[in-house]
């Protein structure tokens, strides 16, 4: 696959460079080139992450950075049963625990929510750092609403890190999925104030609590440029005075604040795991 000439490789973190120094230095180039593309893509196009990722795994694959690489890829296109086979492949050659709450979310996208509850509660979840903890129980809460446990879902996400008022990584993540939990039990004021708290934290937009709280509101955004929208009764253009219509501007006011989007994750599926390859 084609590979830019300004990607060199050198822009891998320095202990997945480390790694490749086992191998053959024309080669060790030529892996970190494909694990730079598919850091570059995995969020952008997931399946020409997984094109790359496939050829770095078939030229090393006694590399833990290139199997992790590979299950992250496998992942994202939502082939679980590799993405687990990889991380485990990867977990066994470096003995790290860190890819636990993945490999637990993998079990819930083959239909094993039972299995990934199991695994929040064995042993390895105290060795993860505090990131780690908290994807293991957004992945907990998860397994609990596949399981249809909607109100163990919403116990299972109440912790001192959503309690907590200080921003972290993983805080935008964390009150979104307890505002979505919430709002699967019919506790719509408290959704409609999580989804709140999870905008104000979310500087990077990895979550769409803004879309959100408008459909809460009752607001409805169209897409002018969609020929199948309902436009009927939208204010229209400005008049040519450059002046908005008064029942125009009346009723456009709050409406206009759309925020932003989110990239479709799931809101209970764990997610930030992806690009870890350029952390680790």
């Amino acid at each position: 696959m084609p590979i830019p000439e300004d990607v060199t490789g050198q822009e891998l973190d320095k202990d997945v460079r480390q790694e490749l120094m086992s191998l053959p230095k024309t080669l060790a180039e030529d892996v970190a080139r494909n694990l730079v593309m598919v850091a570059k893509l995995l969020d952008e196009d997931a399946e020409q992450a997984y094109g790359y990722a496939r050829v770095a795994l078939r030229l090393a694959s006694r590399v833990a950075a290139v199997r992790e690489a590979a299950g992250f890829a496998a992942y994202g296109v939502g082939k679980y049963a590799e993405a687990l086979a990889e991380f485990r492949a990867a977990r066994r050659m470096t003995g790290s625990s860190h890819l636990w709450p993945v490999m637990a979310d993998c079990e819930r996208g083959l239909g094993r929510p039972e299995k990934a509850l199991a695994m929040a509660g064995e042993p390895e979840v105290q060795k993860l750092d505090k990131a780690g903890q908290v994807e293991m129980r957004l992945v907990a809460a998860g397994a609990r609403r596949d399981m249809g446990q909607a109100e163990a879902a919403v116990v299972t996400l109440q912790s001192p890190e959503l309690a907590s008022n200080s921003v972290q990584p993983w805080t935008a993540r964390l009150r979104y999925a307890y505002a979505d939990a919430l709002l699967a039990v019919g506790r719509e004021e408290e959704a409609r104030e999580w989804f709140a708290r999870a905008l104000e934290a979310d500087q990077s937009g990895m979550t769409d609590a803004s879309d959100r709280l408008a459909q809460l509101d009752g607001v409805e955004f169209l897409d002018a440029l969609d020929p199948e929208a309902d436009l009927e009764g939208v204010p229209g253009p400005e008049k040519a005075s450059g002046e908005r219509p008064a029942e125009a501007a009346e009723a456009g006011g709050e409406d206009r604040e759309s925020g932003y989007g989110s990239r479709g994750r799931d809101s209970d599926r764990s997610g930030d795991h992806r690009g870890a390859e350029e952390e680790r």
